[in-house]
């Protein structure tokens, strides 16, 4: 970019990802558990949002993709990105406004209806994500990203949770969701009309021509993961039915370990088969890469259905949270991994470069772990705050060392293609763990649920051992 930076370029470049994190910490929490719990009840509702997790997220990887790829070759006169942000935010709050009114249908023509929705919301938000994302690579100098980085990761994270927990999480504690579903579209309105102001100027004429071929290998590395979760998740189910007969002590013994080994087979098969499609026989030249994705995907699956179901857990943990009552405890759990990630993440990259970026994911792994077994342990809400905490104090280590570990490893002339597979990783798991784990949770609760999670936190550490560091002294002071 050829003009001088203002100040309020860093406020314009990245006022929407305020929006963005708001819509998916009030959606996917708080709002879609508490309609699909009221559309078909107590015994499916885990079930249910594992279904409509999964296909949801499974879109939300081709639109963003898909977008991406037309934003970058955009010649719109408004400039590359911000129609796709306006387009996106306009049909969220389309989207927002038929949810309000499903809220008052019944039964499996509510859910149905609100699956449709929700995947018209993933369309919808993912238009605009894929399009938010150009703007510091596209209006940013190279010396100026990182500051930029630090406001985006600030409007990203804290701020939004704090917001959510305090705001928005009241409004639906309190029975009130047209109220926060109107919140919520003010947020969308607002952020989108902050970013306007961002000055993009319009292309004269496409940067490259279209190339269909990464997409087509996108849709098909999407398709074959998506089978291996169904698979995995129907002979979980399998398992679980023929055990359901036995003693209570043996069947969550039993369903136990099949929900984590159908969940590790997941996980590793799915890491499998989408780096042999995306990358091909050059994979073998880079062991460790496979393994980082892994312990990558294994890391996710925990952390990110922890969020998914944490109301449901302090409905069945504690009986005066019932219905919508658990929406505040759990968006203020929601707050504290927020603050703490931000905590964290901020020292974690010097921290990473002193003592080693692998032996920080494995701290990362310790931390997170130590955070489930209080929450499961301890029936009390203050200790669920706690462990909330330590969960991001574990998030806030492993998504700036595991990320600095990954770049490490890549052949640096093919970082993106190599890269690009996390994005797979980052929906992959929140459809593992959902898809899979919300069967088992109906039939045996979430304690069980919880306490799959933190054992995939176990086993993304064992999963560093087929990585390969490669660490650079550093140099000694003379004496």
């Amino acid at each position: 970019m050829k003009r001088a930076i203002r100040w309020h370029d860093y406020l314009t470049i990245n006022a929407y990802w305020f929006a963005l994190t708001t819509r998916s910490q009030v959606l996917t929490p708080l709002i879609i558990p508490l309609l699909v719990q009221q559309f078909v009840g107590e015994q499916a509702k885990g079930t249910y949002v594992g279904k409509i997790r999964l296909w949801a997220l499974m879109v939300a990887v081709l639109v963003q993709a898909l977008m991406g790829l037309l934003s970058d070759r955009s010649t719109l006169r408004w400039g590359r990105r911000r129609p796709f942000i306006a387009v996106g935010t306009l049909g969220e709050l389309a989207v927002f406004a038929a949810i309000g009114f499903t809220a008052n249908l019944e039964g499996m023509t509510g859910y149905w209806v609100l699956f449709g929705l929700y995947i018209l919301s993933m369309l919808a938000s993912n238009t605009a994500h894929s399009a938010t994302q150009g703007l510091i690579p596209d209006l940013v100098p190279e010396d100026l990203r990182g500051r930029f980085s630090g406001v985006k990761a600030l409007l990203e994270l804290p701020l939004p949770l704090i917001f959510v927990s305090f705001v928005l999480g009241n409004l639906v504690s309190a029975g009130n969701l047209w109220g926060a579903l109107f919140a919520l579209m003010g947020v969308m309105v607002i952020s989108m009309a902050v970013t306007m102001f961002a000055r993009e100027k319009q292309l004269e004429k496409a940067p490259f021509e279209l190339d269909w071929q990464p997409f087509l290998r996108l849709v098909l590395m999407t398709a074959a993961f998506t089978v291996i979760i169904l698979g995995m998740g129907a002979g979980v189910n399998a398992i679980m039915r023929v055990s359901l007969d036995l003693p209570r002590s043996a069947v969550l013994a039993i369903t136990g370990v099949a929900g984590l080994l159908g969940m590790v087979i997941a996980v590793a098969l799915g890491v499998w088969v989408s780096v042999r499609i995306s990358i091909g026989p050059d994979i073998r030249e880079h062991p460790s890469f496979t393994w980082w994705v892994v312990n990558r995907l294994a890391f996710l699956v925990a952390s990110t259905n922890l969020a998914t179901f944490m109301l449901y857990f302090l409905q069945e943990r504690f009986v005066e949270l019932q219905g919508e009552k658990a929406a505040g405890p759990a968006s203020m759990v929601m707050m504290f991994v927020g603050v703490f990630i931000l905590l964290t993440a901020l020292p974690s990259g010097w921290l990473a470069d002193r003592v080693g970026k692998k032996r920080l994911v494995v701290v990362s792994g310790i931390v997170a772990t130590i955070g489930i077994i209080i929450v499961v342990a301890i029936p009390n809400l203050t200790a669920t705050y706690v462990g909330g905490a330590l969960a991001g104090v574990a998030i806030g280590l492993f998504y700036t060392a595991n990320w600095a570990l990954g770049t490490e490893i890549v052949p640096k002339e093919q970082a993106g293609r190599y890269l690009g597979i996390s994005n797979l990783a980052g929906a992959g798991a929140g459809a593992i763990g959902a898809y899979i784990g919300g069967p088992i949770a109906d039939h045996l609760g979430y304690v069980l649920l919880f306490t799959i999670y933190g054992a995939m936190f176990v086993l993304s550490i064992l999963a560093l051992r087929g990585v390969k560091e490669r660490r650079e002294r550093l140099p000694r002071m003379e004496k």
